[in-house]
């Protein structure tokens, strides 16, 4: 194997983590936003019929977001563009000006028809996706979907933009700019929730999402055409790379097709499940998503342009790979696994701090820990897994990630069913908390996906060793820290749950640390805020 010490090793590995950290900067900010924004929702709405109704009416638009958005074009225009862009020629500037006008006509086409077309269809579609509402709970949802389906729209076009900024390394203002979405969306509950009825209320703020996804998208616009000053809005379709895209686009666009398969699926079998039982899954997913993104994503989409500019470089590309995997997957590990541990023995105290308040009850603080626990079996699981999935988008292979895709999520649907609707009954606990059983079954399938990324990844590039000691000492430190945590909990229950957190979560995090570190503490906190 060739040796990986070149003089340039350094030099990726602090621009590695410059770009990761700024990524986790923008994404941590949005996400703190999103917390806020679902506390203020939570305050307002609790776990009630219109909670639901928006909820639902989110996701549905937002499916198109889904498709044609963020994952997407990263995997199939980045490590296009990326390419080009590393060449560092004239020509090849131009061309990917071309290449990113292209790829922007062909998105607002797309999106166009099929914006239309949702608004037109969307009392069938709410028939698809959420059988189980009837009467005026549908016809909120139905109301609520059309307001919000041009939003979905402008997210796309906020996905070109990201794609374009990350492979100039523009990571922060990509992920940062959701806090203008979460702002709007704040403003409206704060200004119109006292006094306004929760139909009425869910109306405003679904123009307030759409007005945020505008602020989005031309928050970004100006430092894209900045970037680009070639940009040519036309299709294209005589240029190899943008046909190159487009190959690259069609395994991607069905692996999230997929993916929505699955989100759509939920959507049913928690719309059997009873009052506030989607709002409770979807309440619960913000607070998971929130290390998914930040130690997930983060490092995920800064590598994938680098990696994109490694690949095809020179012979040893498979050994930067390697280290690149081993040094993203021991970085995450770091953080996840503590997080893992927090939503099973703390997750009464993350939720209530966030959202105990107004409507949403302890009751309801007790319910989102057992879905958080349930999520915690798969986190690390779809974390790394991420990581694994650039390496693959790339080496421009996007087939294997969509085959394994397909079988995680026919796993999900299979094993979602059973845990969700019979296993409650059968365990003579309330039909409810087999919404818990959705989120534990996603976490196993989710294992079965990063175990066959990693072996098929090995059998291509080699096998990368993250350390088993290094893990070990990681779920040590975290099942230690949780059990420090966990008595504290139960010695000042009672107390307000934002004074309770305070009082079990900083001790908790600040006992890893010193347990997980130990005199490398210094070194690992450096390392987070060191720029390229």
């Amino acid at each position: 194997m060739a040796s990986t010490d070149t003089p340039a090793a350094p030099t990726a590995v602090k621009r590695s983590r410059g770009a990761a950290f700024l990524v986790a900067a923008g994404i941590f900010l949005s996400r703190i936003a999103g917390l806020l924004r679902e506390a203020v929702f939570a305050h307002y709405f609790g776990n009630s019929d219109a909670a639901d109704a928006f909820r639902q009416a989110l996701k549905i638009p937002n499916f198109l977001q889904n498709l044609f958005g963020e994952g997407v074009l990263s995997a199939s225009f980045i490590p296009v563009y990326a390419g080009l862009l590393a060449r560092h020629q004239h020509e090849t500037e131009e061309e990917a000006g071309r290449v990113a006008g292209a790829v922007f006509a062909i998105l607002a086409l797309l999106t166009s028809v099929l914006v239309l077309a949702g608004v037109l269809a969307t009392p069938y579609l709410i028939f698809a996706i959420a059988p189980g509402y009837h009467g005026a709970k549908r016809e909120l949802t139905i109301t609520l979907v059309r307001i919000l389906f041009p939003g979905a729209g402008l997210l796309v076009m906020s996905a070109w933009c990201l794609g374009i900024l990350n492979s100039h390394r523009r990571f922060f203002l990509s992920y940062s700019v959701p806090v203008l979405w979460n702002i709007a969306m704040i403003a409206a509950l704060l200004w119109f929730g006292p006094h306004t009825g929760l139909d009425g209320l869910a109306k405003r703020i679904a123009w307030a999402s759409v007005a945020g996804n505008a602020a989005m998208f031309f928050a970004q616009l100006p430092v894209v055409l900045g970037l680009v000053p070639a940009l040519r809005i036309q299709f294209g379709m005589h240029l190899e790379s943008v046909r190159t895209v487009i190959r690259n686009f069609g395994p991607v666009f069905v692996s999230r097709g997929v993916v929505q398969l699955s989100a759509y699926v939920d959507s049913i079998i928690a719309s059997y499940l009873g009052r506030g039982a989607f709002s409770a899954l979807v309440t619960a997913q913000t607070i998971y998503l929130l290390p998914v993104s930040l130690f997930g994503m983060s490092i995920a989409a800064s590598e994938l342009p680098e990696m994109s500019r490694d690949v095809g470089g020179d012979a040893d590309f498979a050994a930067k790979l390697r280290r690149r995997l081993v040094n993203g997957l021991r970085n995450i590990a770091f953080f996840v696994i503590p997080s893992v541990i927090a939503f099973m023995a703390l997750g009464d105290v993350i939720a209530g701090a966030i959202y105990q308040s107004g409507r949403f009850t302890h009751t309801d603080t007790i319910w989102e820990w057992g879905i958080l626990a349930g999520s915690g079996v798969g986190l690390l699981a779809s974390t790394q897994g991420r990581l694994y999935s650039s390496a693959f988008y790339a080496l421009k292979d996007t087939r294997t990630p969509l085959r394994f895709a397909i079988v995680r999520i026919s796993l999900t649907i299979v094993l979602g069913y059973l845990c969700a609707i019979p296993l409650p009954p059968l365990l003579g606990i309330d039909p409810k908390w087999g919404v818990a059983g959705l989120t534990a079954s996603a976490g196993v399938s989710g294992w079965m996906e990063f175990l066959l990324l990693r072996w098929s990844l090995a059998r291509r590039i080699g096998s990368e060793a993250v350390g088993v000691r290094y893990l070990a000492r990681l779920w040590l430190a975290a099942v230690a820290a949780g059990a420090v945590g966990y008595v504290i909990k139960l010695g000042v229950a009672g107390l307000n749950p934002k004074l309770l957190a305070v009082l079990v979560l900083l001790p908790y995090g600040m006992l890893y640390l010193a347990l997980a570190e130990g005199r490398n503490l210094p070194n690992r906190m450096r390392s987070l805020v060191r720029r390229r």
